[in-house]
């Protein structure tokens, strides 16, 4: 079935997907997007990543289709102008701080074109720095920017702490928000419009493609949202056994090339 579903656009997350654990866009994923092109199959990406974190992604891949930043918290078009933005409500954001610490992990707030930090020597902070490509800002509290955060993370390398945090935030917010591991280390909190399956249902309507048409591509337990959404879905080789048994296919791992591969079988190899 899945070799006779039509495809005229590819959906895919970034980190452990599109890019390898060492965040390089290798050559020959950069040609099975080329290719798609020709095909004349549209690509897209989104990603927990501020759209500023995926700029150096842009020319890379030629891009003309929105960009979805915050896994959905913000569409931007490739020169960075906002097209969309979906922020969280000031109490949850605050509730959001709250439980996070009250689990020890660490905080991250976004708000509008900045990332904020209280702890500069925490963990991860260095290594998002290098992924995105930009600096933190430093502030002695978050209290004047939760008013129209974009997205809010919560940080710890205690991998249970992470999971039992989602799973506190998922009951408190209910549907008021959405809470989700965009990395087994990372819990984002962002509105509730937030999230790549929303991102699947505003890339279908911005860019006249009925969602059947929609493949995706994502390693994550926020990918399965979009998933769901999409016509057809892969799940990276990386991925959970909890992932890939939501996804339509399963490709290699993004240290062996598991999203060319994915292209080049799922998509482009029904054409040819």
């Amino acid at each position: 079935m899945a070799e006779k579903r039509k495809i005229s656009l590819v959906l895919a997350d970034v980190d452990g997907t599109l890019v390898t654990e060492d965040k390089v866009l290798t050559p020959r994923a950069q040609a099975a997007v080329k290719a798609l092109g020709e095909a004349d199959i549209r690509f897209a990406i989104t990603s927990g990543r501020p759209p500023r974190g995926m700029a150096m992604l842009f020319d890379a891949l030629e891009l003309t289709t929105p960009v979805a930043g915050f896994n959905g918290g913000i569409f931007v078009k490739r020169d960075l102008s906002i097209l969309a933005e979906n922020t969280l409500p000031a109490d949850v954001a605050r509730q959001a701080i709250d439980l996070i610490r009250h689990h020890g992990l660490d905080a991250w707030v976004y708000h509008g074109n900045d990332w904020l930090i209280t702890k500069p020597g925490a963990p991860h902070v260095a290594r998002e720095a290098w992924t995105v490509k930009f600096e933190p800002k430093i502030v002695a509290d978050f209290d004047d920017m939760l008013d129209g955060a974009a997205k809010i993370v919560g940080i710890s390398d205690d991998l249970d702490c992470v999971r039992r945090c989602e799973a506190d935030a998922q009951a408190a917010f209910g549907e008021r928000a959405t809470a989700s591991r965009s990395q087994p280390y990372y819990l984002d909190v962002t509105s509730k419009d937030a999230n790549k399956g929303a991102v699947v249902a505003y890339l279908a309507q911005h860019l006249e493609v009925p969602r059947e048409e929609i493949a995706t591509i994502g390693d994550q337990p926020n990918d399965v949202l979009m998933f769901k959404r999409s016509g057809f879905s892969i799940a990276m080789g990386n991925a959970s056994d909890q992932v890939k048994a939501q996804a339509s296919a399963t490709t290699d791992s993004y240290n062996d090339e598991g999203f060319a591969k994915a292209m080049e079988r799922f998509v482009l190899g029904r054409l040819g």
